[in-house]
């Protein structure tokens, strides 16, 4: 079997690339991009392709799209990579398969950089079609991927279009691999892993994962109302996956069997999603209402979680304790990130769209050894230490 080759490990020169980049920001309004941190981590790759007079044909998606959606469209992001690389000419294909499209390819100028259409936008993209795959690989004589965050999809300009081009590995993808390999591989303890987010389902093989390294294991969000239904503890009307609650209970043997302590909420705030004004009340959880709805951990649950991340020589982060939408419940979000940044003993590791929409805007952001800029991708690597995308790479290599 091939091991990748990444771009910085070849003599790259004059040739057309298609390079598949992770342009799947959030926007506000859907009219501002919020957070441009995954354009900006594609850059260096989009630098030190182009100073090789290779020309470059970016492939993404955004969002979810079913149809050809113009609020999908990734116009917004052609604008905002003009700002970040102002020296180099970026246009819009707007439909690769058209005559006019096609016309728009043949005729790359030297130094433009041609950004297709939302790619989600044919829906064989999804399907994973051959067909597609290969039109795709007619434009360009080389494929690279530097799109960590959809390496864990088996979508065609991922895993399929690598079978038909000579193929590479971005430095956003090195730097991700190496990262997070690393530091599972050769974590210091104790090793801390916090998880939140909504449902335990998506999670369920990395907690066991997890188990195999983790000292601790912090469970916040609705993940946790699961585990404390597992535990004959109500949680009134608080978001809870009841037709996971017995795996919970073999995920806490297996915790036992492995020596990891697993902490819960001990306190939690009730409150209302949508009221902003009143930042709720605090409960012990035996007292949850039946009425109630859990949104945050409360102030003794962030003392513990507190002191045992303090403590971590090794921290791995995924995922929001609380209803961190709404400001008055995010709160205890806040307190895991500020004791993260405050533990620079620690090697950190924080990932998921979520996650970092809730602490993009916060100071100290530095102080966290690696932002992974996948979410499921990220979990999945760490389960299985590859992902469809990366073994694509090593069919593909030359």
């Amino acid at each position: 079997m091939h091991q990748i080759k990444f771009v910085d490990e070849a003599n790259i020169t004059n040739k057309k690339i298609l390079l598949r980049v992770d342009f799947n920001v959030s926007l506000t309004d859907g009219f501002t991009i919020a957070d441009d941190a995954r354009i900006k981590q594609s850059v260096p790759t989009i630098q030190y392709l182009l100073k090789n007079n290779n020309r470059l044909i970016l492939v993404s998606h955004l969002d979810r799209p079913q149809t050809r959606d113009p609020k999908y469209s990734l116009r917004i992001v052609v604008e905002h990579l003009r700002l970040l690389l102002p020296d180099y000419p970026i246009n819009l294909v707007d439909d690769f398969l058209s005559e006019e499209g096609k016309q728009q390819i043949r005729n790359q100028k030297e130094n433009e950089i041609l950004l297709l259409e939302n790619i989600r936008f044919y829906a064989q993209e999804k399907e994973n079609s051959q067909e597609f795959a290969k039109q795709l690989s007619s434009l360009a004589k080389l494929y690279v991927n530097d799109a960590f965050g959809v390496s864990h999809r088996t979508d065609a300009s991922i895993v399929s279009v690598p079978h038909y081009l000579p193929s590479y590995g971005g430095l956003l993808l090195k730097k991700e691999v190496a990262t997070i390999s690393k530091t599972i591989n050769e974590a210091k303890k104790p090793v801390v892993a916090i998880l939140g987010g909504t449902k335990i389902t998506t999670k369920i093989g990395l907690m066991g994962r997890l188990m195999e390294i983790a000292d601790y294991l912090l469970v916040g969000g609705g993940i946790a109302n699961t585990f404390l239904c597992a535990q004959g503890i109500d949680v009134g009307q608080s978001y809870c996956e009841y037709e996971k609650v017995e795996k919970a209970r073999q995920l806490l043997f297996l915790a036992a069997q492995k020596n990891t302590a697993i902490l819960f909420p001990q306190d939690v705030v009730i409150g209302e999603r949508t009221n902003s004004e009143n930042g709720g009340v605090v409960k012990k959880i035996e007292e949850i209402p039946a009425n109630g709805d859990v949104l945050d951990i409360g102030p003794e649950t962030q003392a513990i979680f507190g002191s045992i991340i303090a403590k971590a020589r090794t921290i791995i982060w995924n995922g929001p304790v609380g209803y961190f939408e709404n400001p008055a419940f995010a709160r205890g979000t806040e307190f895991v990130y500020y004791s993260i940044t405050q533990n620079q003993d620690a090697v950190s590791i924080v990932g998921g769209g979520e996650t970092i929409a809730a602490i993009s805007k916060e100071e100290y952001l530095e102080k966290i050894t690696h932002i992974s800029t996948g979410g499921g991708a990220m979990l999945e690597f760490i389960e299985t230490e590859t992902l469809p995308g990366i073994e694509a790479l090593k069919k593909g290599s030359p």
